[in-house]
């Protein structure tokens, strides 16, 4: 039994340009803001009627919050949400037990250096009124320091074995942190920046958002079962199905970002011009590179320039090529192929002087001789007593004893060993880290002498990676390296899969840095 949602027409609403959220109180040394998580109803196509979504601040994408480098930001977060969840929840997956209220929060800001107790630890969930908490529930005010450079983050919920549904109810929205550097570099700014944030959904005929209740293969002793993975019907950016821009003939710089529960995207515009692209998940690049079609798994970002200058008149559709689920699945359909439209229909208000720079940030590379330790962390496909696929980190539960504890301060290299089909979204809490190369091996003989056997030449990263990044793309059959460095904070993280289905049924370790 497929579900299909009702035929819309493409490109006939506008793309919503997502509001900024002022503070609630500013200080000479600090900035404080409150944000209100609620149910609203919004219209998500002009052919729909409104859907029911979990939104921050009544908005969906939520506000973008933008801070300034190493200011001191303090957010309140705050549950206004019903009790009972809109969408189906499998009371089997870990942290989602009958034993827990059914609607619980916690929100994580994707990218954030912050200390643990501010990060949204997937166990420290809140309800309604702070009345229950999680066992590692410590404050209700989270505290930012900021401390990094400018860059593309994104907020969004966090909580044990439910964050694909309440991502996929509307809880996420775009964190943006500022410095003078990027300010001297005279990038499109203003009206001239936007950020993009990209989603699949499928949607009911009365305009509800449609979440499947049973996986393909349905478990019959189960009422709601989780899904391997979540494909939508339909593209939606900054909360609207298959929207247009209209544009100036002049540059822009939009901030991807895909927040998709499991679809990867591979995006091209249809004139087969390219992106300037500028910065990846964490920042800067060292500089711009041109690049005809940009890749992002589930949470990675990338900082492009597009250049309208000429195309007046023109109608620009920006595609998605990726299989679904990617590599080894499907090639989208003519719904999930069409993500929005450029339409270079405005007149040029203004003579436009910024520029796309030689050279954006120098980008210090980690040496491979400094590190402390490396370790070797498979990724692991098994069934469990449902015969689901259950999709596991180092063979481990997200229950057992915690493996990786990293001292402060110190490099590791850790060697992502897939053994899997798909493709995994790697992220790692608290840190940047950089690739250093992926290698293809022979993932049957590991499995059963547990040795690597290179079966190639390493692969360097994509020229689009080659920056800070928080979150990576593991390949089937190969080992993926990364490195990092382990601070500035102590305490209790986690690293998962960022394919929402996987993160949920046991896909995330706890780690721990240590003095």
């Amino acid at each position: 039994m497929t579900h299909k949602t009702p035929d819309l027409t493409k490109f006939t609403d506008a793309l919503p340009i997502i509001p900024q959220l002022g503070p609630h109180q500013k200080g000479n040394s600090f900035t404080y803001y409150k944000v209100r998580m609620t149910e609203c109803r919004l219209s998500l196509h002009s052919e729909l009627n409104p859907s029911a979504l979990w939104c921050y601040e009544n908005s969906y994408p939520g506000p973008v919050i933008e801070v300034e480098s190493r200011e001191k930001t303090y957010i309140k977060w705050i549950n206004n949400l019903p009790s009972k969840h809109f969408l189906p929840i499998d009371y089997t997956v870990h942290g989602a037990h009958k034993d827990v209220p059914e609607v619980r929060t916690v929100v994580h800001v994707h990218g954030a250096s912050v200390e643990w107790e501010s990060d949204g630890y997937p166990e420290a969930w809140f309800t309604n009124g702070f009345k229950q908490k999680g066992p590692y529930f410590r404050k209700k005010v989270y505290e930012y320091e900021n401390k990094m450079r400018s860059c593309t983050l994104w907020y969004h919920d966090h909580a044990l074995g439910i964050t694909r549904l309440n991502i996929y109810a509307g809880l996420a929205g775009f964190y943006l942190i500022r410095d003078q550097h990027e300010r001297s570099l005279n990038l499109p700014f203003g009206q001239y920046e936007i950020p993009l944030m990209i989603q699949d959904k499928s949607f009911n005929e009365d305009g509800s958002l449609y979440y499947p209740k049973q996986p393909e293969n349905p478990v019959p002793e189960l009422e709601a079962s989780v899904s391997p993975e979540f494909f939508g019907d339909v593209n939606l950016v900054n909360g609207k199905v298959w929207p247009y821009l209209n544009v100036e003939p002049r540059k822009y710089r939009f901030r991807l970002l895909n927040a998709a529960n499991s679809r990867f995207y591979l995006l091209k515009l249809d004139s087969g011009q390219f992106f300037y692209q500028i910065g990846t998940d964490s920042g800067l690049m060292e500089f711009p590179i041109g690049v005809p079609e940009i890749m992002l798994a589930p949470a990675e970002r990338a900082d492009v320039i597009v250049d309208f200058t000429n195309l007046e008149g023109r109608k620009i559709i920006l595609e998605n090529h990726a299989k679904a689920p990617f590599p080894g699945g499907k090639m989208p359909d003519r719904n999930t192929a069409a993500v929005m439209e450029f339409r270079v229909s405005l007149p040029l208000s203004s003579i436009d002087t910024s520029v796309i720079p030689s050279f954006l940030l120098p980008y210090p590379v980690f040496k491979e001789n400094s590190i402390s330790r490396t370790r070797f962390l498979t990724l692991d496909d098994n069934h469990d007593q449902y015969g689901r696929e259950l999709m596991l980190l180092d063979n481990k539960t997200w229950d057992d004893p915690i493996s990786e504890k990293p001292r402060l301060e110190t490099i590791e290299i850790w060697h992502l060993i897939n053994l899997t089909d798909d493709a995994h979204p790697i992220h790692i809490h608290l840190v940047d880290f950089q690739i250093l190369d992926r290698r293809p091996f022979d993932a049957e003989k590991f499995k059963k002498k547990k040795v690597i056997s290179y079966t190639g030449p390493s692969i360097p990263p994509e020229p689009q990676e080659r920056g800070w990044k928080d979150t990576v793309r593991a390949n089937p059959e190969q080992v993926t390296r990364i490195i990092m460095k382990f601070g500035p904070y102590t305490g209790l993280y986690v690293w998962h899969c960022h394919i929402l289905e996987h993160e949920d049924y046991e896909m995330m370790r706890p780690f721990i840095v240590i003095r």
